[in-house]
Order: C-alpha cells, then structure tokens, then sequence
C-alpha cells in the first residue's frame, strides 16, 4: 500500500507541476528538479533512493525508443560525422578531462574513481536536451544535432563507466577496453536490426490494439538480448526505433500509428517528467550520506564546484577544437559550422537521471563514493538550472532563429499538392467504366478541398475572411455536437441498446478527430515568405521568370468583379500580371488563367508573401 500510494504521490506532484510549467510557460526540467529537492525536505516525506536499474533498464529503454521513433534516419544518416564526434569523442574527451579535474580536486579520490565519475557525468540527457531545445525554438538543425546525439552518447558513456569500475575492482588492459566498445556497438547495431526486421514483419499482420501493445514492448525486445550479449541495449533500443520510425508507413496501418503515437506521447510525457523530480528527491539522502562519510565542508563544496565547471568547459573545448579542425581541413571546411552554432551545442550539454543513475552503479569499494554521488547531482541540477535556463537568453544574443511557422506552412502545402495529384493521377489509373461519376466527383472534390485548405494556411489573416475549409470545419463540428447531443438523449432516455449507441459516438468522435485542424496566424509575417530556394536546374520556368510584376487589377481579381463572386486569396501572372483568385475560390480565376494562356508562374500577392509556383512543374519557388 505504501509504495503504491508513493507512485501516486509522484505522478500527482509531476502531473501538476508539469502542467503549472505549461501554464506559466517556465522551463519543465529545472522546476520539476526545484520542486522535487522542495518535497524532499517536507516532515514525512518518505525517502525515493533511486534504483539505478530501475532507471537504466525500466525507465531508459522506453525513453529512447519513443525519441528514436520520431528521429529521421535520413537526417541520422545525413549528420553521422558530427553526431559521431559529439556522442563518441566528446564523451571520452569529458571522461578523460572531468576525471582528471576530479582526481585533483578531491582528496582521498584516484584516478581510476575520478574518471568513473567522468563517465558518470559525460554524457548529455536525450530527455533534457529535448525538453529545452524544443522550448527555446533553436534552428533546426541544431535541435537535430543535439536529440540525435543524447540518443548514442549513453551506450559510448556506459561502455566507458563499465570500464573504470572494472579497473577500480581489478584490472583491465586497453586491449580489453577496445574490445568490449567494439563488442558493445557490434552487438547493439545487430541486435537492434534484428529486432527491427523481426517486429516489422509481425506488424504488418496484426490489429492497432496489438500493435501498440507490441510497440511498448519493443525497447526491451531490443535491450534485455543486447545486455544478455554483452553488448549495449541503448544502442540496440535507438537503432529498433530509428528502423521502426523510418518504416512506420509501410509496415503499419494508418489507425496503428495514430494509436502508437498517441499512446508514446502519454508514456513519454509522463516519463520524461518524473525523472526529474526523482532527481530532485534524491538531494537529503545524498547530503546525509556525505555527512556521514566525513569529508570536510569545503572539500565538498570545492570538488562539486571543480567538476560542473569542468564538465561545462570540456564540451566547450571539443566544440571549439572541431571547429577548428573543421575550418583548416580543406575537405571539411564546407561543413564547417558558424560559430554561433557551435556556441550553443557547447552550451546545451544538460544531464540527467542517467548521470545519476550511473552514479548509483559505482562500486561500494569506491573511494568517497557518496561524495560522488553528491558531485554527480550537482552536475545534473546545476546544468540544467543553469544551462537550461539561460539557453534562450543565449540563442536570442547570438540571433538565431528557429523554425519559422509561415514557412512550414508553405513546404506543408507544397507537399501535399504534390501528394495530391499523385492520388488524382493513381485515381485516373484505377478509374473504369462502370465507376459511377458520382463517387468520382466526389473523391476528386476531397481531394481539392484537402489540397486548398493547405494553401489557406496562408495569406490573410483569420479576421480578415474565414477561408472555405475553416468554414466547413466550424459548421461541420456544430453539427456534430448536435449529433453526439441526440445521441446522448437516447441513451438517457434508456431506448437503445449501450453497446448500439456506443458504436454511433464512435463514428462521430472519430470524424471530428479526422476534421482538419487549420491554424490561423492572426498576426501578419515581420518580414516576406520566400519559398526555400531550389538549386538552378529545379525548374527552368521559375529561374527564367522575374520577381515581380505589375498587376492589371490592384488588390482585387477582375474576374471576380465582373461575375459577383469572392475571391479568397490573390495570385498574379508573372507574365502578364494578370491577377486571379485561388482554387479555393469559386471563380479559380488564377488556374483558369493558366490554363487559357499557358503562362507558367504565378506569384502570391497576399500581403507580405513572395513565394512562386509553376502551373507546368507544379514546383513552389
């Protein structure tokens, strides 16, 4: 009964916190760690020691896995080198660095023990580099960088710690070292491929209740065989889920992935936050047991403060030594970061519960090992308290911009148009005599209206004219609610069967979930939405027509005046500047155009946007 009123007791406390945090926008990591040290010392509170099982082997696979499914491989693939240098060398530059720094600082502490705990604290969080990335709004290939390194610095961390201990309980060659690193990323890569190719052929046959079953059983599929081995389960998890992730739209039904998303996000959310109150809890036994070991205050407030500025500094270093190697190589020099960039991947090496937990995993022939314990947990709280809470501060002086919104938008319609007429062109392919021309006008005309409502994302605003699909969308939930509300009567009134009206508010709740969820910028763009730039050969038509030119009708489409109807968006022929209402007018004036002349780009006049298409291409530029 205790420990089951405990857990509730943390979920309660990470629950409401988290949500305070959303509420008043304030970092999750540093306060959840805040409140846990608070609840800690409240009279009654019972003491959390963190198992360091329970962390690496229950908590660290499902945490991995649910980021490695939403990592692209092919950006994976694309950033091997950097991810390689910062995952793998910069953790045992920190090892070595951090090892020494503690060796010397702390009394009574050898060189086998300083370096175990520069494995300890050697490796940044995956969970708390992408709680802060994703709050600062950091460019993206920066937040790439950073995920995708805290997903494979954890196995070259743990190979290292196994490392030290085995050297601080006997001895151990560099021969050994290297063999049982080669083993550990042999083995986990094989593992984890096995697993992947084993679970994506079951899936391909099983319902979305098994399948997301399946899906959280996944991480240990993967990590128990890999530990069983020898080699490293973290690796094992990050490549199921990075295989998994990429082939999710082959091997899965669409039902599958909404289930296993939806579901990854609660486990992931709630995960992610409660670690960091576990941190938090852990600070008066920690403090207790130092106490007890009798090392002198001083001491202990040097060597805490020693190894944070140590651990901050070596990853400073490494960034500034591989910007300097990638700025003098001349076959490197082209990849070469700014150094802003490298600035704030320096800057962003926040840590974690697994510091912590690895620190629980030091032998008890350890010297000082609760000082350790206590120096790992200074580590943890001071770079996210202040790492984590001067990061934006840091990207904002260094201006850099993170995604813009406006311009996803555009990619976003530009995609879907393409995959639009790719489904329009397979409909032609398919379509027989015997179809009926009902069904087929009505496909075509979904298909239409799922391609504009992309484009409506953009141009005015809301408040200046609700677009076609947001009206539908408005007066097609109205009606729904209508529906669930009868619904409702009846099954008060006692008239029908529960399981018969359950199926009918199945059907209308999953019609609402599939309505599109457009969102409106009420605020107008700071500065103009250019198209992202294509290489010369993309589209002969777009590098050969001009930027501007003059239109015929000023803010308005001529057609739509002449016929009395409403235009939605404005478009302009950059031949003629001729100008013409969007498909999702009802004159379509813009396409009618092209199609009467076979003039090729149009440009969108709509305030503040300066992107192109090209009608022949169907290219946006």
């Amino acid at each position: 009964m205790h420990i089951a009123l405990e857990v509730v007791g943390l979920a309660v406390i990470t629950v409401v916190v988290a949500g305070m945090c959303r509420r008043f926008d304030w970092p999750p990591p540093p306060v959840l760690i805040v409140a846990g040290v608070a609840v800690s010392f409240l009279p009654g509170t019972p003491e959390f020691e963190l198992d360091p099982h329970v962390v690496l082997v229950g908590l660290l696979p499902p945490l991995l896995y649910a980021a490695a499914i939403r990592t692209s491989l092919v950006d994976f693939r694309a950033n091997a080198v950097p991810i390689a240098l910062l995952s793998v060398g910069l953790v045992v530059f920190s090892t070595l660095a951090i090892g020494l720094v503690t060796w010397a600082a702390a009394p009574g502490i050898t060189v086998a023990a300083g370096l175990a705990l520069g494995a300890v604290v050697a490796p940044p969080d995956a969970v708390a580099a992408a709680a802060v990335a994703r709050r600062v709004g950091m460019p993206r290939r920066i937040v790439t960088l950073l995920e995708d390194e805290s997903l494979v610095n954890d196995a070259a961390a743990l190979v290292a710690l196994n490392a030290t201990v085995a050297s601080i309980t006997g001895s151990v060659g560099a021969g050994e070292i290297v063999g049982r690193f080669a083993l550990a990323v042999a083995g986990g890569v094989a593992v984890g491929g096995i697993v992947a190719f084993a679970l994506g052929r079951i899936r391909r046959h099983i319902d979305p209740v098994l399948d997301t079953t399946l899906s959280f059983a996944a991480p240990y599929l993967a990590f128990l065989p890999a530990e069983a081995i020898g080699s490293s389960g973290v690796l094992a998890v990050v490549v199921t889920g990075l295989l998994l992730g990429h082939k999710a739209p082959v091997v899965q039904s669409a039902a599958s992935r909404i289930s296993e998303a939806l579901n990854w996000r609660t486990v992931q959310f709630l995960l992610e936050n409660v670690v960091f109150v576990l941190i938090g809890l852990q600070l008066r036994a920690l403090i207790r047991g130092v106490r007890h070991s009798g090392v002198d205050t001083g001491a202990v407030v040097w060597t805490c403060a020693a190894v944070l500025f140590a651990t901050v500094a070596a990853r400073a270093v490494w960034m500034a030594l591989a910007l300097m190697v990638y700025r003098t190589v001349p076959a490197l020099r082209e990849q070469a970061w700014p150094w802003s960039t490298a600035a704030v991947i320096s800057w962003a090496g926040m840590r974690g519960v697994v510091t912590l937990a690895a620190a629980y995993l030091l032998p008890a022939q350890t010297p000082h090992r609760d000082l350790l314990r206590l120096v790992a947990f200074v580590v943890v709280a001071g770079t996210l308290l202040v790492q984590g809470l001067t990061l934006p501060a840091l990207v904002r002086r260094l201006g850099l911009v993170g995604p813009d919104a406006a311009e996803d938008a555009l990619r976003s319609a530009a995609v879907v148009h393409e995959a639009t007429q790719a489904g329009l062109r397979r409909l032609d392919e398919l379509t027989t005599p015997e179809d009926p021309d009902e069904v087929l006008d009505e496909l075509r005309r979904r298909a239409d209206v799922r391609s504009n409502a992309a484009w409506e994302r953009l141009g005015r605003s809301h408040d200046e004219i609700e677009p076609p699909s947001a009206t539908y969308r408005r007066l097609r939930l109205a009606m729904l609610d209508a529906e669930r509300q009868r619904i409702l009567a009846i099954r008060d009134a006692g008239e029908t069967d529960d399981q018969v009206l359950r199926v009918a508010l199945r059907a209308v709740d999953l019609e609402e979930s599939l309505l599109d969820r457009v969102e409106y910028d009420d605020n107008r763009l700071e500065r103009e939405l250019h198209a992202p730039r294509r290489g010369p050969a993309a589209c002969e038509h777009l590098a050969a027509a001009p930027s501007v030119a003059k239109p015929d009708t000023p803010g308005s489409c001529g057609d739509c005046l002449r016929e009395g109807t409403t235009w939605v968006h404005l478009r302009m022929c950059l031949s003629c500047g001729h100008v013409g209402c969007c498909d999702s007018s009802v004159g379509r004036h813009a396409d009618r155009h092209f199609r009467e002349t076979e003039h090729p780009v149009m440009r969108s006049i709509e305030p503040r946007e300066a992107w192109r298409w090209c009608y022949l291409d169907e290219l946006v530029g």
